[in-house]
């Protein structure tokens, strides 16, 4: 994909970094400077930057916070997405949404291949969800990619960080840890989803793609081998979900699987990338 030009929206975040990182000539835009909730400001940016692909990374992903208040959620996750699509269009630029494995269920006994029928069980889900639809009926020729569980480098400001930069602050401040064991997912390093999806875009691959890591775990199993992996001895208790212990019911099976891509590297190769990559260790 030599000689295009980039647009990352959300650029701050921890799968945009990755995108910026892998591809140098892109333009990162945070969301202080370009907010997709407000269209004639996406727009513009298309106008004057002419990207030939954009890689909308711009989410809200307060995932409890969006059942007190779903019109900001569907602000960006629905409406935001349809107007860079509309934009994507005017500008005739290829766009790569990144989407959830919160639009199921989590009520199957296997991982959710593209084609299963979404049933998003939050606010937040059902504005990913409205995301998807509304982009690929403005630009049938997007691909929207769902993964599951990221984790990166810098992580979520409105979460605090990473799942891995939380669980590990916490264990150094000697807190106890209680996670759950009956919520399973992919979690997925965000350095591995950037580069396969440059790669997915590259190939012209359009529709919806899943690219998640390798194999399935718990919450629970995650934060075992992070504590591993970083070489702290901290006990981790085994939870489980506590009925409306979140404002949000999040799937109880959380697994993608894809009928369209091979795995990206296991969550446990991931985990390690993560350590090894860290600019900041933990003594």
């Amino acid at each position: 994909m030599a000689n295009l030009r980039y647009l990352i929206t959300g650029g701050s975040g921890q799968l945009a970094r990755d995108l910026s990182q892998r591809l140098p000539e892109s333009v990162a835009r945070s969301r202080e400077e370009l907010s997709i909730a407000d269209a004639e400001q996406v727009r513009r940016e298309l106008s004057r930057s002419r990207p030939d692909v954009v890689f909308n990374c711009a989410a809200y992903n307060a995932v409890d916070r969006a059942e007190k208040e779903p019109e900001v959620a569907a602000a960006v996750n629905a409406h935001g997405a349809t107007n860079v699509a509309r934009a994507c269009r005017e500008v005739g630029a290829r766009l790569i949404h990144f989407s959830t494995n919160y639009v199921f269920d989590g009520m199957a006994a296997q991982p959710y291949l593209e084609a299963a029928e979404p049933r998003p069980l939050s606010a937040y889900g059902r504005s990913k969800r409205e995301g998807e639809v509304g982009v690929l009926e403005v630009l049938p020729s997007a691909l929207v990619i769902r993964s599951s569980g990221l984790f990166g480098h810098g992580g979520s400001a409105i979460k605090g960080g990473s799942l891995p930069d939380r669980l590990l602050a916490r264990a150094r401040a000697g807190d106890r840890l209680s996670v759950v064991g009956d919520q399973r997912l992919n979690p997925t390093f965000t350095g591995h989803l950037a580069e396969a999806s440059i790669t997915a875009a590259a190939a012209g691959s359009t529709g919806i793609l899943h690219l998640v890591a390798g194999g399935c775990c718990s919450y629970h199993e995650f934060a075992v081998e992070l504590l591993r992996v970083a070489g702290l001895d901290v006990p981790v208790e085994l939870a489980a979900t506590a009925p409306g212990g979140t404002a949000a019911v999040r799937p109880r099976n959380g697994c993608l699987g894809s009928s369209r891509a091979e795995p990206l590297p296991s969550w446990q190769e991931g985990l390690r990338a993560y350590w090894e990559t860290r600019s900041v260790s933990v003594p």
